[in-house]
């Protein structure tokens, strides 16, 4: 078994019983099948890059700390080689740049997406979570609750967390971008209104 999903499995199955939630619940709130849910707990399948979203989401926490494990020093220096870099197989990679930090719910992610590769949506955080997303080259289209909005290089967008979001690459050419992102954890919230495809 690959050490990186077992530790990830185990990461889960704290987080979800720390939240009083058993593997239904977590089904429930995330609109991921228990049998799913249940399998990356026990280090036996890997979830794709929207799946782990949901149930990250779904615990109020981020892929990060789903991931990696708390470091509380003052100052982190995180190696390219030491971050954790998810590829897609519809072809975009999410690469998480910053370290697991204790209570802290952020992260820095750069995120790379072939042309006209739609990723697709996450659902929404808890209230108060926020997200900041800014274009390095290409082109990005932004979908938020429905509402499309259009991003060049060098463009940036803030918006609340707490709806759904979707990306799509709508050019001919790679596009990357950033994207920094502060949840608020909700574990009194049992059951999201929208679900990512």
């Amino acid at each position: 078994m690959d050490p990186l999903v077992v530790r990830l499995g185990e990461q889960v199955r704290r987080l979800r019983q720390a939240r009083g939630l058993n593997l239904e619940g977590l089904a429930a709130a995330s609109g991921v099948s228990r049998s799913m849910i249940s399998d990356v707990e026990r280090g036996l399948r890997s979830p794709t890059v929207l799946v782990l979203a949901r149930i990250a989401t779904a615990l109020g926490t981020t892929v990060s700390r789903l991931l990696g494990e708390d470091r509380p020093a003052p100052v982190i220096h995180l190696p390219r080689a030491e971050q954790h870099a998810i590829d897609h197989p519809d072809g975009w990679q999410r690469r998480i740049m910053s370290p697991v930090l204790p209570g802290v719910e952020f992260e820095l992610i750069r995120t790379v997406v072939g042309g006209g590769v739609v990723i697709g949506s996450f659902d929404a955080h808890a209230a108060g979570s926020r997200e900041y997303v800014a274009v390095e080259s290409g082109a990005l289209a932004v979908t938020l609750d429905g509402v499309g909005h259009h991003l060049e290089a060098g463009d940036a967008l803030y918006y609340a967390a707490d709806r759904v979001h979707a990306f799509a690459n709508p050019g001919d050419v790679e596009c990357v971008y950033y994207t920094a992102m502060c949840v608020v954890g909700d574990a009194s919230r049992s059951v999201h209104e929208h679900h990512a495809p």
